[in-house]
């Protein structure tokens, strides 16, 4: 039998056809020829994902992202992503977006959760999450630094126009006759220590006498330290007590009158008779001095004593 060219022009076409859509599949990440399943995500924000981008399953790539579409008004964006492996998994596994480095882009892994009865198939669309990339977790880190910098910054700058405001010509004056004053202090001090340094090295044989003194002292005070402690202290507090209740009865009984002590200060006639006595007492030692002879006679040849004659400068009672 005998092909003609129609028929063979025909076969080529279609066969240019099959290529061409099976080319234009695999492009974008379906295979005809495999048998896959399709399930879709739903994310707020993919950046970075494109169609293509490999799918894993625990770092395995088990499938691609074959097109990422608006699901809604809002914005929410759905990808479509097909797995060629028959490696079952529960539909509420995490459809997760990762990765976004310096060079490569980001990637879809499927975090599979085991179920029995809820395994995922054909068309099922997955609970999405995108974790931050590298970028990102930069980016955040870098935020608040930045932040921080910018006000840093903004301090230094205000400090740098405080100083310089303050700064002026007088206050440059002041602060250079300050520095000068403080120069000459200084020199000041040094020549005191200069002097005091003198003075400690002429002196030091009599400060090491004052100081070995000085600690003399203070043995001698630790050994009268340690002799009040060996007093004892109960003891001489009992007999204080015992002479001071002793000395009370005394003071009792002479406000009482009792003794001779008692009887002279609280009997009125002993005392005026002790006046009297002393008054007497007195008159005699007065006489005695103005006329010694009254009481003393010397006679050798038989003299007769003289009368007595009272005194004129006596003493009246």
């Amino acid at each position: 039998m005998k092909i003609t060219r129609e028929v063979k022009t025909g076969i080529l076409a279609i066969c240019a056809i099959a290529l061409l859509i099976f080319g234009y599949s695999f492009l974008k990440g379906q295979n005809l020829l495999e048998n896959d399943r399709t399930f879709y995500a739903v994310y707020e924000n993919v950046e970075g994902l494109i169609p293509s981008s490999p799918v894993t399953i625990n770092g395995l790539v088990v499938g691609q992202v074959v097109s990422i579409n608006f699901a809604d008004t809002q914005g929410n964006l759905v990808v479509e992503f097909n797995v060629d492996r028959d490696f079952s998994f529960s539909k509420n596994s995490l459809a997760k977006v990762y990765g976004g480095g310096l060079i490569g882009g980001k990637s879809l892994a499927i975090i599979p959760l085991y179920e029995q009865g809820l395994e995922a198939k054909n068309r099922d669309t997955l609970p999405g999450k995108v974790e931050a990339g590298l970028l990102e977790l930069v980016n955040d880190r870098l935020t608040p630094l930045q932040e921080k910098l910018e006000a840093v910054i903004t301090d230094a700058d205000t400090l740098l126009n405080s100083v310089n405001g303050i700064l002026n010509v007088d206050n440059k004056n002041n602060l250079n006759s300050i520095f000068k004053d403080l120069s000459i202090t200084v020199k000041n001090f040094k020549g005191a220590s200069g002097s005091l340094n003198n003075i400690l090295s002429g002196n030091e044989e009599k400060l090491n006498n004052t100081l070995t003194n000085l600690d003399k002292m203070s043995n001698n005070l630790n050994k009268v330290s340690d002799s009040l402690a060996q007093i004892n202290v109960a003891k001489l507090g009992k007999e204080l007590e015992t002479v001071l209740t002793k000395f009370d009865k005394i003071s009792k009984d002479l406000n009482a009158g009792k003794g001779t002590a008692g009887k002279l200060l609280k009997d009125d006639k002993l005392y005026d008779n002790l006046e009297k006595t002393s008054k007497q007492l007195e008159l005699l030692l007065q006489d005695l001095r103005l006329h010694p002879k009254r009481y003393v006679h010397i006679s050798v040849f038989g003299k007769k004593n003289t009368p007595y004659e009272k005194p004129t400068d006596s003493i009246n009672q």
